[in-house]
């Protein structure tokens, strides 16, 4: 990335976001910020580089991927970073019964309060014409 300004390598990474999961994560964000205030852009950069090779050159394929991370995410109680796997993998092609599956056997492997998370991160990414069915 020689050549390249800060502003420019930042906003590359940040490309590498987006085509996976459709939108720049806050976190990550907060990192490019602490990266770019105290020189620290080559660790953002090597960690992308990373994750580029583990995830995205992965036998399994996006879409499968990201409801790998979603499931393994309900089953450690991380809400919020399994809700940017969940909208990832819908980004990725797959649909929300994929979602509920992936719920469904979160709650043999990790018990109700993963299952209960994963239907929670469902019911927020319904499109508003399934939500006739709630009782007020």
């Amino acid at each position: 990335m020689a050549g390249r300004t800060s502003a420019e390598r930042s906003e590359a990474l940040r490309e590498r976001y987006r085509s996976t999961l459709g939108a720049v994560p806050r976190g990550v964000e907060d990192r490019l910020r602490v990266a770019l205030a105290f020189g620290r852009l080559p660790t953002e950069e090597a960690f992308t580089a990373l994750r580029d090779v583990v995830l995205a050159d992965n036998p399994l394929g996006g879409r499968v991927q990201q409801l790998v991370h979603f499931g393994q995410l309900l089953a450690l109680g991380r809400a919020e970073p399994a809700r940017i796997h969940a909208r990832g993998a819908l980004h990725a092609g797959a649909a929300v019964t994929d979602l509920i599956g992936v719920a469904e056997t979160a709650l043999i492997t990790s018990g109700t309060p993963a299952y209960a998370l994963g239907l929670e991160i469902v019911v927020e990414l319904l499109p508003d014409d399934h939500d006739h069915d709630r009782a007020d």
